[in-house]
């Protein structure tokens, strides 16, 4: 099966991660794969959740927002709050990045990464983690000068979809691939190989354990890639 857009099955979209893109942000990267763009900034707020509150502690949280017009049709606006579709996502992104810490004791404060997706052409959550590690590292080298305490980031942290499609195993799935797919997942690591989550779902059929074996050798790989991109972002 040939994909739309001429790849192999195991290469990765176009990428490019653009970082401080936001002059105001503690941390910002605009990162790019293929259709999908999303803006990610990283707020240093000095207070913690209350529940951090006395501990001397600090905390990371992300949050997910989609712009009305980033699909081809127009999606009103979560005037009231998340959705359940948005609260996983925003989960899962402030799980991956909190993975890429060393170490909360940076003081009773705050790093949110605000992920808001331009245009969504599928990955759009593993896009908004690769992106928001180089926004958050930012963030904490930011701490570290402003506030003279050691950086708390430890490592890089990455993710990429993969899935079956037509009964190939892709890497990087556009939307047209992940809405036909019958086994999808999302795959996120954290530097060099250690794995954060694992989200597979036999979306139209089930799967085996050697094509689950398959996809994350292509996940490892592509996310290989996108370590590289982000060292090259960051330098």
């Amino acid at each position: 099966m040939k994909r739309q857009d001429g790849r192999a099955n195991d290469a990765l979209r176009p990428v490019t991660l653009e970082r401080g893109t936001n002059p105001y942000a503690e941390g910002s990267c605009l990162v790019r794969m293929g259709g999908t763009l999303v803006v990610c900034t990283a707020t240093v707020e000095n207070h913690p959740p209350p529940w951090r509150r006395g501990s001397g502690l600090g905390w990371v949280t992300a949050e997910y927002a989609m712009l009305p017009r980033a699909t081809t049709e127009r999606t009103r606006r979560e005037r009231n709050g998340p959705g359940g579709r948005t609260s996983e996502i925003q989960r899962l992104i402030g799980r991956s990045l909190r993975a890429a810490m060393k170490t909360f004791a940076f003081g009773e404060r705050t790093i949110r990464v605000d992920c808001d997706v331009l245009q969504a052409d599928g990955g759009t959550r593993t896009a908004a983690i690769t992106g928001g590690a180089v926004a958050l590292a930012d963030a904490c080298a930011w701490m570290e000068q402003k506030f003279d305490t050691a950086n708390p980031f430890d490592r890089l942290v990455a993710a990429v979809s993969v899935g079956v499609v037509n009964g190939e195993e892709m890497l990087d799935l556009c939307y047209a691939e992940d809405k036909t797919a019958d086994v999808d997942a999302n795959i996120v690591q954290v530097e060099p190989d250690r794995f954060v989550e694992v989200q597979g779902t036999g979306e139209n059929d089930t799967f085996d354990r050697s094509q689950l074996d398959s996809l994350l050798d292509l996940a490892t790989g592509g996310i290989a890639s996108l370590f590289a991109e982000q060292r090259k972002a960051l330098r």
